[in-house]
């Protein structure tokens, strides 16, 4: 069966051999843990279920999760096996169930939600993706997601192209976020706890702030309220960018005018959500993928 589940349509039939994603069709994944480093209204006080797939359908070249996202490492599990994860962070207290980079195992992870709310879970589920997704995956997950969590990366598509390989990027994510958005309705929040809605996240990065402002100006002009926005400051040089000279100008934090600018553009397109702060740009922000929980 040839797989068209992300924009790329690579047509790979993963029984057989992997996709773009690096990934057959069998589910792997890197750790299960409770993660307190999402944003406030996600962690709140039990933290996130975050549950972290293997293989990516972006690969970004300064990925903080590169040995899994390129370089695949993880376990195999069946979706019998997610489910009971599912259930077992429930057990522990998770505030929701934080799927973090699924699109390339949608199916899966559709029967493994089915599969653990038959048995019991009742936590709000959190799809968290690079948001460059195709509407009629996202589609399939009508009626099972309660947040949307969607990075939009790029607006200039060269960049998207250098960075992420990923072509016609921004039109691909606005558009899926408006399908996200359909789904979910305006955020709810309640006690500080979101338990539906879509937040759009933006990650500054080096030498990009005039990317990062255009992005901001077009969210608040073609979202506004219908969203909460998350304007990340974490950006810490991994993978690629670290070792190849042709993106030698990324290997370094961003500095505080970089994100001062992005950070006044937020604020004059009225968009309402959370502001890292420049602190957060630690390593220590990144688990160690060690297959625990699984």
């Amino acid at each position: 069966m040839e797989c068209r589940l992300c924009p790329r349509e690579c047509g790979a039939d993963r029984a057989q051999t992997v996709g773009y994603c690096g990934m057959g069709d069998k589910l792997t994944a890197a750790k299960a843990m409770l993660h307190f480093w999402e944003e406030p209204c996600l962690s709140v006080n039990g933290g996130s279920g975050a549950v972290f797939f293997s293989g990516c359908v972006l690969r970004c070249v300064y990925c903080q999760n590169y040995g899994i996202s390129t370089e695949k490492y993880g376990k195999e599990i069946t979706a019998e096996r997610l489910a009971e994860i599912f259930l077992e962070l429930q057990a522990q207290g998770a505030e929701n169930i934080d799927l973090v980079n699924p699109t390339h195992f949608v199916p899966q992870i559709i029967s493994a939600l089915r599969l653990a709310k038959e048995r019991g879970l009742t936590l709000p589920i959190v799809y968290n993706s690079g948001g460059y997704e195709k509407v009629e995956t996202l589609k399939m997950l009508d009626g099972l997601i309660n947040v949307y969590l969607p990075d939009v990366k790029y607006f200039d598509d060269e960049l998207a192209k250098k960075l992420s390989n990923a072509p016609n990027y921004f039109n691909t994510a606005l558009t899926a976020v408006e399908e996200m958005i359909r789904q979910t309705g305006k955020p709810v929040l309640e006690n500080g706890k979101l338990l539906w809605g879509t937040m759009v996240r933006h990650l500054v990065l080096p030498n990009c702030y005039k990317d990062s402002v255009e992005i901001v100006r077009r969210l608040g002009e073609r979202f506004g309220s219908d969203i909460l926005f998350s304007l990340m400051s974490q950006y810490t040089p991994f993978g690629r960018v670290r070792t190849d000279p042709e993106f030698s100008k990324m290997n370094r934090r961003i500095t505080t005018f970089e994100y001062n600018k992005v950070l006044d553009a937020v604020i004059e397109a009225g968009l309402d959500g959370y502001m890292q702060e420049r602190s957060s740009a630690k390593e220590e922000y990144t688990p160690e993928f060690d297959l625990s929980g699984l």
